[in-house]
């Protein structure tokens, strides 16, 4: 059954012409990053809540493709609008990639905050050396179209684990996140750049070209 919104889309004809374009998320900063991309292509960008959405689709991906494409196609079944959603999260090399899809998670019931996560990671690589502590933030963003059509963007940013939080900025893993290109954590980064050169800003980059082609 559609929200309300998607029925006021529907009769006034542009849930056909894809003008508006549900972000499956109530975080009003991916809505800002996202809705930014998709103004300068013509369309607008409604949050779960304004479209009157309720939805939490249970992860039980294995990849951040495959959990971004079940929060994106869930909301859009709902909904009836093209939807974007995206998952994020950190691989580390010596940990076989962990904690990847569970970064969100990591360390269970004994892990509340994101500072007790952090913490938990530099636990489980206090034996791993400096030189062996590679790591990358990964971003991906999947848009569903009602006729099925999906579009997917993945964005990566390369960097280290330290022995010891640096920062106070960010948030989740950003103040053991060494970028040795700009000589400090993302936690110690501004904003604006961190918003520059973070795995989201890439991943939002890449989808945006994708759907000046689609659209």
């Amino acid at each position: 059954m559609l929200s309300p919104l998607s029925m006021h889309f529907l009769n006034n004809g542009l849930y056909g012409d894809f003008m508006k374009f549900l972000i499956a998320t109530n975080n009003k900063k991916k809505l800002r990053e996202i809705g930014a991309i998709l103004e300068n292509l013509g369309v607008e960008a409604v949050s779960l809540s304004e479209a009157g959405v309720e939805c939490d689709a249970e992860e039980t991906g294995t990849t951040f493709e495959e959990n971004s494409f079940i929060k994106a196609e869930a909301a859009m079944k709902i909904s009836g609008l093209p939807t974007i959603a995206d998952d994020s999260g950190l691989e580390v090399d010596a940990l076989h990639g962990e904690p990847g899809v569970y970064s969100a998670r990591y360390g269970g019931d004994k892990c509340k905050d994101d500072t007790e996560r952090y913490e938990y990671l530099l636990d489980n690589m206090k034996d791993i050396p400096k030189g062996e502590r590679s790591a990358r933030f990964v971003s991906v963003i999947t848009c569903v179209f009602p006729d099925g059509k999906t579009i997917s963007a993945r964005g990566e940013i390369e960097g280290e684990i330290l022995f010891a939080p640096k920062g106070v900025g960010g948030f989740g893993y950003d103040p053991v996140f060494y970028v040795e290109s700009e000589g400090m954590t993302t936690a110690e980064m501004s904003q604006e750049r961190k918003n520059q050169i973070s795995h989201r800003a890439k991943s939002l980059e890449i989808m945006a070209k994708k759907l000046r082609e689609v659209l």
